[in-house]
């Protein structure tokens, strides 16, 4: 079993937290424009970036993107 990244949640959490890209990118050091690539699905996200960002706005790592399950063929 394993996963891949889907559709990026990163503005619905910010919406949740009630806090701006910008303050995040202030919040995290990343620039704006890496904040909205990364909520506008035009970059993904490394394991550590997302953890960073997890911490800046509480939430998991699991809650900044939706994860399929992709079936490995034997």
């Amino acid at each position: 079993m394993a996963f891949t990244q889907g559709r990026c949640l990163l503005k619905q959490r910010l919406k949740e937290a009630k806090m701006k890209q910008v303050v995040l990118a202030q919040k995290t050091g990343y620039s704006a424009q890496t904040i909205s690539n990364y909520a506008n699905n035009r970059s993904k996200m490394s394991a550590e970036v997302m953890k960073t960002i997890a911490v800046a706005i509480d939430c998991s790592m699991e809650d900044l993107y939706e994860w399929e399950m992709v079936r490995r063929r034997k």
